[in-house]
């Protein structure tokens, strides 16, 4: 299947892309190659090649997910520059 250049000038614009005329045929080069690399692809035998997800085997190894507190309420609150004995104090931004 090739693509013609008014095809690329309709894919363009249903893609909303401001495609110059000048770039039209190079743009058509460029899907043509990709394409022909799909067709390539279509010849592959898989009929025998279970679904991946992945392409590898490889695992993540996490650390176990632990909830741990490190930071106190009252020396979050030392770091703050106005603070009440409960939360910051900020400056109003809404009326």
């Amino acid at each position: 299947m090739k693509v013609s250049k008014e095809d690329v000038v309709k894919i363009a614009h249903l893609a909303r892309l401001d495609l110059k005329e000048s770039k039209v045929g190079e743009m058509q080069d460029s899907i043509n190659k990709v394409l022909d690399w799909m067709e390539a692809l279509n010849v592959v035998d898989t009929q025998n090649v279970a679904p991946l997800a992945h392409m590898t085997f490889a695992l993540n190894h996490f650390r176990e997910d632990k909830a741990i507190s490190k930071l106190t309420r009252e020396k979050a609150l030392a770091l703050g520059p106005d603070t009440n004995e409960q939360y910051f104090k900020v400056p109003q931004v809404i009326e």
